[in-house]
């Protein structure tokens, strides 16, 4: 089956799959890790799974590739270079995890074209479950329609997946303390959350802010899903394409109700 922007979806999913079991599972519990200029965890698997992809991604579709593990010089060439299409690549999402045995990582791809996202897949290769997405084409879980199930219609119903780090600290502390939801998970992998949401598995989702490899796929998937949207100060894609805070829901009435209850506590 080929999208309808001439790509096929099928052979995407596949070169993914077959990287990420190549590169990825092998290395889990068995890797050795440093750490890059900014703080963060970095491994060999990273590496070989992005030198990997920007190889076999071409093959596809031959436009650039655009990945978390280059300079910034780099990353910001193939942005510019990649108007009329770019992959946008990370090898591994969830370095932390994957460092420390804890199975909730994954690879992520997002085709876009003219700032427009229009491929997604986020594979986790422990759970072997493939999230895909394509514009006007509806998001999958497996081959299986996404969401899952549907999110609850009551805030404070709600199962909320929430990143502390980087929202601002007095919100972080009015969420911490009086939370309008029942309860909260952060698991650690901004790609693998995406889909969660997506899925139904959250039924809301904030971030304090994202780079542009941790959303370009999993947004896509969560729009696919019927979700909605948007970044804690005003629309999402009018925010800093580098490093967006998310607020979102596959649900888009309790969307409205999260995000309105945000902007009251000071978003």
């Amino acid at each position: 089956m080929e999208s309808g922007h001439g790509l096929s979806l099928p052979a995407l999913v596949a070169l993914v799959r077959e990287v990420a079991q190549r590169e990825v599972t092998p290395r889990f519990l068995h890797v050795t890790h440093s750490r890059k200029h900014d703080g963060s965890l970095f491994t060999e698997a990273d590496l070989a799974t992005q030198t990997a992809l920007e190889e076999l991604l071409p093959r596809i579709l031959d436009v650039p590739v655009l990945g978390e593990e280059m300079t910034e010089t780099r990353q910001h060439d193939a942005w510019h270079a990649g108007r009329d299409g770019l992959w946008c690549v990370d090898p591994i999402d969830g370095t932390s995890n994957f460092v420390a045995g804890v199975p909730y990582f994954a690879v992520s791809v997002a085709f876009i074209r003219k700032g427009v996202r229009e491929l997604g897949v986020v594979y986790d290769p422990i759970a072997d479950e493939m999230f895909t997405a394509a514009r006007s084409e509806g998001a999958h879980l497996n081959g299986v329609a996404l969401p899952l199930r549907q999110p609850v219609t009551e805030l404070r119903r709600a199962l909320a997946g929430v990143e502390m780090k980087r929202i601002d600290r007095a919100l972080a502390g009015r969420l911490a303390s009086w939370p309008p939801y029942a309860s909260q998970r952060n698991f650690g992998a901004s790609a693998l959350d995406w889909c969660y949401t997506a899925a139904g598995r959250f039924d809301i989702y904030v971030h304090g802010g994202q780079k542009l490899w941790d959303y370009a796929a999993g947004a896509l998937i969560l729009e696919e899903a019927g979700g909605r949207l948007s970044s804690l100060s005003g629309t999402f894609d009018t925010a800093n394409i580098w490093e967006r805070s998310v607020v979102a829901s596959a649900s888009p009435e309790l969307f409205v109700l999260w995000r309105d209850w945000l902007k009251a506590a000071g978003a």
